[in-house]
Formats: C-alpha cells, sequence, structure tokens
C-alpha cells in the first residue's frame, strides 16, 4: 500500500513520505494564495478553494484566513458559512453537509499518535526502517449545523444533522442528531425543538417572522 492508501485504511502510516509532503505543500501554498485575497475576488477565491478541497458545493463561503492540511480528502456540501480561522487537519478524509455555519476558530482534526512517547518518536517498518508513524480517523459532520467559535473536532466524531454545538467546546465522541451539545469534553444538552423557536423570543424577533409560521388573521399559514 501506498502511504496514502494507509490513511484510508485507518492503519498506521509516515507522514514525512514524499508524496505526502507533496500533497501537503500544494495545499499549504494554495491556503496561502486563498488568505491574500480579497473578498471580493470572488472568481479568484472560488478558483482556488475547487483547487484546495475534494469537493464544495454552491453558494459556498470560507471568509479566511482558512488552514486545510491535505485539502484533497475534505469534502464540503452547498452553503457552507465558515468565520475566521477555519482549520481543517484533513490527513483522513473529513465530509461537512450542507448548510452548515462555522463560527471564528474552529478546528476539525483527524491524525492520532502513539500514547507512549517511546512509540510516538519511533516505529520500525514492515521493511525494517525505522520511522515517526502517525494514524488517522475521519470526521463527519451532518447538514444544517451551527458550531460555535473555538469548537474542536477531535479525529473519529460524527455529529448528526441538525446540531448546535456551544462555543469552546472539545467534542471527542459522536453527537446524535437534532441536539444542543457542549463543553470539554462535549455532551449532549438537550434535543432541540420548538421550545428553541425564535418565536419564543418575540423581543428579539422583533417584527420578523419564522418561515412556515407567519400570520394571516391570526392563524399561521
Amino acid at each position: 500500500m501506498t502511504e496514502e492508501e494507509k490513511i484510508m485504511a485507518g492503519v498506521l502510516f509516515c507522514p514525512a513520505d514524499p508524496a505526502l509532503k507533496e500533497i501537503k505543500r500544494r495545499t499549504h501554498n494554495l491556503n496561502l494564495e486563498y488568505n491574500r485575497t480579497c473578498e471580493d475576488e470572488t472568481e479568484l477565491r472560488d478558483r482556488l478553494i475547487h483547487e484546495m478541497v475534494g469537493e464544495i458545493g454552491e453558494g459556498s463561503f470560507l471568509q479566511g484566513p482558512v488552514w486545510f492540511h491535505y485539502g484533497k480528502h475534505t469534502r464540503i456540501g452547498k452553503h457552507l458559512f465558515a468565520n475566521f480561522n477555519f482549520t481543517v487537519q484533513d490527513d483522513a478524509p473529513v465530509t461537512i453537509g450542507n448548510h452548515c455555519n462555522f463560527g471564528p476558530n474552529v478546528t476539525i482534526v483527524t491524525p492520532l499518535h502513539p500514547m507512549l512517547a517511546g512509540e510516538r518518536n519511533a516505529m520500525r517498518t514492515a521493511n525494517g526502517e525505522i520511522k515517526r508513524l502517525c494514524y488517522a480517523k475521519p470526521v463527519r459532520i451532518g447538514s444544517n449545523c451551527w458550531f460555535g467559535a473555538g469548537v474542536t473536532v477531535c479525529p473519529g466524531v460524527t455529529i448528526g444533522d441538525n446540531c448546535v454545538i456551544g462555543a469552546g467546546s472539545v467534542v471527542t465522541r459522536d453527537i446524535p442528531a437534532g441536539c444542543f451539545a457542549a463543553g470539554v469534553p462535549c455532551r449532549v444538552i438537550r434535543e432541540l425543538g420548538e421550545a428553541d423557536s425564535m418565536r419564543r423570543l418575540p423581543d428579539i424577533l422583533a417584527d420578523n417572522q419564522v418561515i412556515g409560521q407567519e400570520s394571516d388573521g391570526g392563524n399561521p399559514v
């Protein structure tokens, strides 16, 4: 297996492999190009992000700066919004659904290192070479999720559709769909439902209306 194939198989690989280093070098350079652009350079930004990531849907906007590691291992759905300093260390695949919103300084990581220092510093490969090795686990994020500022998503985590992750959370385990979760480590606080509707906050809702709940003579339409 190539080192990239080892990543996808979930086994130890060498991040210093020349082929992997070339992927990362190219992506890191694209990061820098993207981060030097102005917001109104929309065509250039669109070209750069499509060169950088494996897939990205229409209507997605990344404020920048952005930091992708491999880039090609990330797939993003439609209408993503990512605020400042969106970081994706996508050694293993990262999949993000549609209509997701990420606050500033959100980080998604996939690589893992041996816990014991000696193993972390050096291991013997199948052909007898001594190298530093690590492994990685994929991250999957569903559609219609909102992540507050400073959230970190750890390797191997799956987050279901329609979730809200509170600011500063460190997500170390799966979060089921339709939940508000927060904390270090992140845990489910409650299921989201009608009690969370903006209709419960009329002072903030002001003269706006929740779609599907517009009034017509006092009756929903």
